[in-house]
């Protein structure tokens, strides 16, 4: 719960947060009245501000805040420019990197909003904003409180989900993959460009039965289906990602060739094609959302190699979906990855490469720019050695 004082009486509330940030326990209602400067010195200072006026000003003042944040004083300018001075390696600089976003994210999370049980919110021109709210929190019994961040980010998927993200064609339609709220969303399409061109194992002409690990929206499934591949077992941990990939499974008409499994990486049988695209960076995720990105100590990857033997079939393949950014950020070698797949009993037979071109990939202001300008995405196909 989180508490506040109103009008002289103490108030409460249900607090959720995706960020699992604990209940701010200094809280203070806030109006239009509040200015830009006094919200932006409180949310440094760690007070939360739970608003009460009109939810425009709302977001016009996290707006402000933006701003502020991201256009520090002379002073924080002058401190970033000596740490990074300080930072002799691209680990130091992800690092820093991360230290800032997570500073960011803390300030801008500190202007808060009520929500009604059935998903509407109590303040003057605020948007409908329960079909968002249901898909991402499911139906409430009490009264909760968010960050106005957190329900800006739900009502964005919620956009995406309405009008999905193209991700290939088929028979001169455009097909369509419609991310839910909280699941990696395939915007990045150059590994779904490698999905497509690969060229698939003998064995699929013998056992034509693949498994894609770690579904997520399922859209590598449906790109294996198009393929013509005849039965597919996709599977994963998430719930709102086993919810993502049947719903899109289901609107493609391809349930009956594809089967949503809610599992630890495998299911039990064996299969002449597995797909796994983990989690690309070795690193801790600070959200539920980051897990798609974040994979600590790279236990997904080491589990997918370390088990990947034992479920192909003779003459099958196990299609690795990696990114190399890792290794520029210094958090993982070459070497330490060839040894995994060294010791899990396998070989490579071959690697397609392709390079990234999302919009990171130029921004020289990026503070990963150097990296990310020397990224380079692969299918690695590998098989028993």
């Amino acid at each position: 719960m989180i508490h506040w004082d109103e009008v002289g009486k103490s108030g409460s509330a249900r607090w959720h947060s995706e960020n699992a940030i604990k209940p701010h326990q200094k809280v203070i209602l806030a109006d239009d009245t509040l200015t830009a400067d006094v919200a932006y010195r409180s949310a440094c200072e760690g007070t939360a501000m739970l608003y009460r006026g009109d939810f425009q000003n709302a977001r016009q003042l996290l707006q402000a805040l933006v701003r502020r944040v991201d256009k520090p004083s002379k002073k924080s300018t002058r401190v970033v420019r000596v740490v990074k001075e300080k930072a002799k390696s691209p680990l130091d600089i992800f690092n820093l990197h991360r230290l800032a976003q997570s500073q960011r994210a803390r300030v801008l999370g500190m202007v808060l909003i009520q929500i009604n049980a059935d998903h509407t919110i109590p303040l003057r021109r605020a948007p409908d904003v329960s079909q968002a709210c249901l898909e991402a929190y499911g139906e409430q019994t009490e009264p909760y409180v968010i960050s106005l961040r957190e329900l800006l980010g739900v009502i964005s998927a919620h956009e995406w989900r309405k009008k999905g993200v193209p991700v290939l064609a088929r028979d001169d339609e455009e097909i369509r993959i419609h991310p839910h709220y909280g699941v990696f969303s395939p915007i990045r399409g150059e590994y779904i460009e490698l999905v497509l061109k690969a060229p698939l194992p003998s064995a699929i002409q013998k056992n034509s039965i693949a498994f894609d690990i770690g579904a997520g929206t399922g859209v590598l499934s449906v790109v294996l289906a198009m393929r013509e591949i005849k039965q597919i077992i996709a599977t994963d941990l998430d719930d709102r990602a086993i919810a993502c990939a049947k719903e899109n499974i289901a609107r493609l008409g391809l349930s009956s060739q594809i089967e949503v499994l809610k599992t630890n990486l495998f299911p039990e049988e064996k299969a002449a094609l597995i797909v796994c695209n983990p989690p690309w960076l070795p690193a801790r995720p600070s959200s539920s959302l980051e897990h798609a990105v974040y994979d600590p100590e790279s236990q997904m990857l080491k589990g997918f190699l370390e088990n990947l033997k034992d479920h192909l079939l003779m003459g099958g393949e196990g299609w690795l979906i990696l990114s190399d950014l890792a290794e520029h950020l210094g958090l993982r070698t070459r070497a330490e990855l060839l040894l995994w797949i060294q010791n899990a009993g396998l070989k490579v037979l071959g690697r397609l490469d392709t390079k990234p071109t999302h919009q990171k990939v130029f921004d020289q202001e990026n503070a990963l720019y150097k990296a990310r300008s020397a990224e380079i995405t692969s299918l690695w196909r590998l098989a028993s050695a």
